[in-house]
C-alpha cells in the first residue's frame, strides 16, 4: 500500500507540489509579516504560558520554560496539522468532485505544510534551549524518531477526521472541544511527578503525552526513553495510521456523495 501511495504521488508529483505551495501560501496570505507568524505565534502563547504558569507549577523546577515550550510546540503540531487535515477533503471539494485524484494527496499537502511550520519553530526551540544552559549531545539525535511517529500520527488522525467531516460536519465543534481537553491531560505546563506511579502510567494512554515525554526526557534530562516509551510512539502511530487507512479505503466512494 506504502509503494502504491508513493508512486501514485510521483505520478501527480507536479500537482503535489502546487498543493503543498497553495496551502502554505494560503495561511499567510494578506499578512503582513508572512512567515514570521510560524515564529511569533509560538513564542508568544509561550511567553504568556510561562509568566502564568511559572508561579504556579514551575518556580523550583530547573528549565521549566524548555519544558513548557516542549509540550506547547509538541501539542501545536498535532493540532494545526490534524485541523488541517479534517479540512482537506472539504475545502478541495471543488476539485476532488471535477478531477479523479487520490484523495489523500489533499491530506498530505497539508501535513507538509503544518511539517515545515513545526521545524521553523523547532530551531527556535533549540536556541531557547541553547540560551536556557541546556547542552547538546549525542542523544539529540534520537528526537527524529518521536517527530517521524508523530507525523505518522498526525496523518492517521487526519484520515480519520477528514473522512468523519465529509459526512458529519458538527465534528469540528467536537474536535475543538477534544483538543482543549487534550491539552489538559498531557501535562504541558504541569508535572506528572506530584501524582502516584499508577496515575502516572495512566498519562501514556494519551499519545501526546507520550511523544512530549519522550522529547522532554531527551531535551532536558538527556536520557533516551525505555523500550516501551519508543514502542509506544510506534504503536500510536501505526494504530491511527491503519485505521485511517481502514476507513478511506471503505468509504472513499462515499466521499463524493456528501460533498
Amino acid at each position: 500500500m506504502f509503494q502504491n501511495i508513493v508512486s501514485k504521488i510521483k505520478k501527480n508529483q507536479f500537482l503535489f507540489e502546487e498543493l503543498v505551495k497553495r496551502d502554505f501560501k494560503k495561511k499567510y496570505k494578506r499578512t503582513v509579516l508572512g512567515m514570521l507568524w510560524s515564529l511569533i505565534s509560538p513564542l508568544m502563547q509561550l511567553l504568556v504560558m510561562s509568566i502564568v504558569f511559572t508561579s504556579f507549577f514551575g518556580r523550583d523546577k530547573p528549565h521549566y520554560t524548555i519544558y513548557l515550550f516542549a509540550g506547547n510546540l509538541t501539542y501545536a503540531f498535532f493540532k494545526d496539522s490534524t485541523t488541517g487535515g479534517m479540512n482537506s477533503l472539504m475545502q478541495n471539494a471543488g476539485i476532488i468532485t471535477k478531477i479523479n485524484l487520490p484523495k489523500y494527496m489533499f491530506l498530505l499537502s497539508k501535513n507538509v505544510a503544518s511539517v515545515i511550520n513545526y521545524v521553523l519553530t523547532l530551531l527556535i526551540f533549540f536556541i531557547f534551549a541553547l540560551v536556557d544552559g541546556i547542552e547538546f549531545h549525542f542523544s539529540f539525535f534520537m528526537l527524529i524518531y518521536p517527530v517521524l511517529c508523530l507525523i505518522l500520527f498526525n496523518i492517521g488522525c487526519g484520515f480519520i477526521l477528514s473522512a468523519m467531516f465529509v459526512i458529519f460536519k458538527d465534528i469540528q465543534y467536537l474536535y475543538d472541544i477534544f483538543t482543549l481537553m487534550l491539552m489538559y491531560l498531557s501535562a504541558i505546563f504541569y508535572y506528572t511527578d506530584t501524582y502516584s506511579p499508577q496515575v502516572q502510567k495512566l498519562f501514556y494512554l494519551n499519545p501526546l503525552y507520550t511523544y512530549i515525554t519522550y522529547f522532554r526526557q531527551i531535551v532536558i534530562n538527556g536520557i533516551i526513553p525505555s523500550w516501551k516509551v519508543h514502542a509506544l510512539c510506534l504503536l500510536y502511530a501505526v494504530l491511527a495510521l491503519g485505521i485511517g487507512a481502514l476507513i478511506y479505503k471503505k468509504y472513499n466512494y462515499k466521499f463524493m456523495y456528501y460533498m
